[in-house]
């Protein structure tokens, strides 16, 4: 049995097959199994260990600007924060700026505030000491509880439930689907997070983005960004991984291989932006944003080695993990790579079409047609 095959395909090629990843894994498996597997037949699980894939239809959707059309909701006051950014100025002395584009279309203000009760300029250091709560539950007459965070989080305003039915069911009225939610100190509190996302799913919003299950960190508006950039993809992601399970008889994911009735499934994964593999079933569009550059740098590294010392090299440069110099070129949706850094706990921020999202990541830069071109002059003999 040979030890590789390689199949070529475009990604897309509508008069042959529907789906590039779905017709490789067809003639892999007729080339296995001795028998030709007629196309549009779905693929028995059964003859299938593991699936582990990458994907662009993330970085493609971000790139075209053609995601879902999303809201998102925040505190009262903060309507503004995504638009005003951090105040970063990477080019200062640029004539024509650019404003950064928002992904969504409607913004929704929630009457709550918490705030923390100590902080950390105190020159007296002092720490208000709060019982841990047992549940979420028990905060209903309390104006002082503990954080997850083991901060003391002061409620100033609770959301008024019927109140924000209503301005969700305005958002809903006007055929929005998704929204993002991003309230302050969510990380810490994510009650009222919880309350909004609880009752956007009772009027029928199909994907809903809570900060606080995304990234549970400091800073309102790197969550924001993650937030709006995860309800803005994550129904593209889903309505692609639908269609890629439908060539499929037996399932896909962790789920479908623990039933025991019907065909037997099969695990299929896919490759993370920070270089690390999700079941099918948990990955979203904010993990998928670099999904198949992350997927390339990968397995460079993992293949890219010496016959002879079995040392990891790309030409003749060793590579020490975790940085990997490389260079993975691409047509579109691809990157230039200069170093991937595998640190999942590590915050990267980086920038795609001038837009700031808040995930682990391996770190890369854009290169459009113009760079590839200039990149494959640099390859040329002189």
């Amino acid at each position: 049995m040979e030890d590789d095959v390689i199949i070529k395909l475009l990604s897309e090629d509508p008069s042959n097959y529907e789906d590039a990843p779905l017709e490789g894994i067809r003639r892999l498996m007729s080339k296995f199994l001795k028998k030709e597997i007629p196309r549009g037949e779905p693929l028995d699980t059964a003859k299938i260990q593991s699936i582990r894939m990458g994907t662009t239809v993330a970085t493609n959707a971000l790139l075209e600007r053609k995601g879902e059309k999303i809201a998102m909701v925040v505190t009262k006051g903060f309507k503004d924060c995504l638009e005003i950014g951090n105040q970063s100025r990477p080019k200062i002395f640029d004539l024509a700026i650019k404003k950064p584009d928002v992904l969504y279309e409607r913004v929704v203000e929630i009457e709550e505030r918490v705030t923390l009760e100590d902080y950390a300029e105190d020159p007296e250091r002092n720490i208000t000491k709060v019982e841990a709560r047992e549940s979420r539950n028990g905060t209903a007459d309390q104006e002082l509880v503990r954080g997850l965070s083991s901060e003391a989080v002061r409620i100033l305003q609770r959301p008024a439930v019927e109140t924000v039915k209503k301005q969700l069911q305005d958002v809903y009225d006007q055929g929005i689907r998704s929204i993002a939610v991003c309230l302050m100190h969510g990380y810490t509190f994510p009650d009222h997070e919880a309350l909004v996302g609880r009752l956007a799913r009772e009027i029928g919003f199909k994907h809903v983005s809570l900060s606080h299950e995304l990234m549970p960190m400091i800073k309102l508006v790197p969550r924001a960004t993650s937030a709006c950039a995860d309800a803005y993809l994550t129904p593209a992601i889903k309505k692609y991984i639908a269609g890629f399970q439908k060539g499929f008889e037996g399932g896909l994911g962790t789920q479908s291989v623990k039933n025991e009735s019907g065909a037997k499934g099969a695990r299929c994964e896919f490759m993370q932006s920070d270089g690390g593999l999700v079941d099918v079933d948990k990955f979203s569009g904010l993990k998928a944003i670099l999904s198949g550059p992350a997927g390339g740098v990968v397995g460079y590294a993992l293949t890219s080695y010496d016959p002879e010392t079995r040392t990891p090299v790309i030409g003749n440069q060793p590579i020490s993990l975790p940085y990997i110099p490389s260079i993975l070129p691409g047509w579109s949706g691809g990157c230039l790579v200069f170093r991937a850094l595998y640190s999942l706990k590590k915050y990267v921020a980086d920038y795609l079409q001038d837009l700031t999202w808040a995930e682990p990541q391996l770190m890369s830069r854009d290169m459009g047609r113009v760079g590839m071109n200039m990149f494959l002059r640099l390859l040329q003999p002189v």
